[in-house]
């Protein structure tokens, strides 16, 4: 029996799966924590990824290994291949000024739509890269290549310290700002921009299946993804499957062959882990926002289940748009979230509970709505992610989004898609081996579209319009 592994460098975590290569079936697993905060030493998820190893009992024994990472992050090595500085997260908002200064600079939005798919928000990689150059240029100076954290996470293990043989994949380079899905090129002269003038190396695109080298066991190396990429391969999502993630953040994406080039910038032209389109609507506020209701409120979040469903569809009247953190889908970096419509009456606990949960269906709503838009379809709705855990938001979706919910069985589908891509690597074949899944649940209710009227309406007077 071949194994593979597959590796899930998350926001907060590091997991790793050891699976066998024709079923996916676990064989074993680990996992170790990652610090918090949006600037991260990158050398802290090498040590993560370490621990996590151990934890899954070793390497020694797998043929083939596969990263797949959180996203946009911008990690920056000088001629040595030494970090030059902390790496900025995804969701790190300092890079809000340089985005607005980027996309004037080239011409307007629409430009950036054209020529990478891809309009600059303080998520964008090449956003935080002119933010390098204005606030750190001694650092913008040293940086003689930049990459993403799978790469970067897939040549540490590859033991290379040569910048040369750093590699990236189109569904994590779609991300950079300076990459085209649609054309599958990197546009040289975007990067070269944002870091006004300076052209520092970057990793060549392999494709789907190709290898990106070896580990220090020997073990084949898969070319990476970015999660959302991942998660799907892991999903077995393919075309018409839109997939709804309420993790740290809460992403739509759907795979199909539709390259969007959104002017407003809401809608990403990303690119899959398997040849096809990803296009993507991210926002900052996902799964927390469950949390910060539960602790306001003093529950724990089966409790907050059972108070969100006793409550009415509409919570009498509340509405919580929630951009706890700022939003990025709306673009609203300096944005706070608002409780809307209370009154003596309504203002109550299971209210409060319900409000959240439809918030946050209604704020992956309007990322779909946002998707059909650009021609993707959207034919099955895959629900994951930790928010998907909670049972209020499972039986709430179908009713929010207008049409039956599929939830997956929990499992880690970051690192499984990661495992199901090396075991690709490892076969050379000309498409991702079959795995089952655990099992899905459907979930139905009738629609109400009154609760979208709701949010809608109250979603202009928390931007202030």
């Amino acid at each position: 029996m071949a194994l593979v592994a597959g590796i899930d460098s998350s926001t907060q975590s590091c997991k790793v799966i050891v699976c066998d290569a024709d079923t996916g079936s676990v064989v074993r697993s680990g996992s170790a924590p990652h610090p918090d905060g949006t600037e991260v030493d990158p050398r802290s998820w090498w040590s993560a990824l370490q621990a996590a190893v151990s934890a899954a009992g070793g390497l020694h024994d797998v043929a083939a290994i596969s990263v797949g990472a959180q996203q946009h992050g911008m990690i920056c090595l000088d001629d040595g291949g030494r970090v030059v500085r902390d790496a900025l997260l995804w969701n790190d908002v300092r890079s809000s000024a340089a985005a607005v200064d980027l996309v004037d600079e080239l011409g307007g939005p629409q430009e950036w739509a054209t020529r990478v798919g891809v309009v600059p928000v303080a998520a964008i990689t090449a956003t935080k890269l002119r933010w390098l150059v204005d606030d750190e240029p001694g650092h913008a100076d040293a940086t003689a290549a930049v990459c993403l954290p799978h790469d970067w996470l897939t040549w540490r293990l590859s033991g290379s310290s040569d910048l040369g043989d750093l590699r990236t994949d189109r569904s994590d380079a779609s991300g950079t700002g300076y990459f085209s899905s649609a054309t599958g090129d990197y546009d040289i002269d975007l990067l070269e921009m944002a870091m006004r003038g300076r052209r520092p190396l970057v990793p060549p695109v392999l494709g789907p299946s190709a290898p990106a080298g070896h580990s220090t066991t020997g073990a084949l190396l898969g070319p990476g993804a970015g999660d959302n990429a991942a998660a799907a391969l892991g999903l077995s999502a393919g075309q018409g499957d839109c997939v709804v993630s309420l993790g740290t953040s809460g992403v739509v994406s759907a795979v199909g062959t539709v390259a969007p080039r959104d002017p407003e910038g809401i809608v990403a032209g990303f690119a899959d882990a398997t040849g096809n389109q990803l296009p993507l609507v991210c926002t900052l506020n996902g799964a927390p926002v469950l949390a910060a209701v539960a602790r306001m409120l003093a529950v724990e979040f089966d409790e907050l289940d059972r108070l969100a469903l006793s409550a009415r569809p509409g919570a009498e009247g509340l509405t919580l748009v929630p951009y706890l953190e700022g939003e990025r889908s709306p673009n609203l970096p300096a944005a706070a979230g608002a409780l809307h419509g209370v009154t003596t009456r309504n203002l109550l606990p299971a209210n409060v509970a319900r409000a959240a949960v439809e918030g946050l269906l209604c704020s992956m709503a309007y990322c779909i709505d946002k998707i059909r838009a650009h021609g993707v379809q959207v034919q099955r709705i895959m629900l994951t992610g930790g928010g998907a855990r909670s049972e209020a938001v499972r039986q709430i979706a179908p009713a929010i989004l207008g049409t039956a919910v599929q939830v997956p069985v929990p499992a880690e589908y970051v690192a499984l898609g990661a495992a199901r891509q090396a075991a690709w690597t490892l076969s050379e074949g000309d498409a991702a081996p079959t795995w089952r899944l655990g099992g899905t649940a459907s979930y139905r209710a009738d629609p109400t579209p009154s609760v979208l009227d709701q949010y809608r309406t109250a979603q202009p007077l928390t931007l202030g319009q």
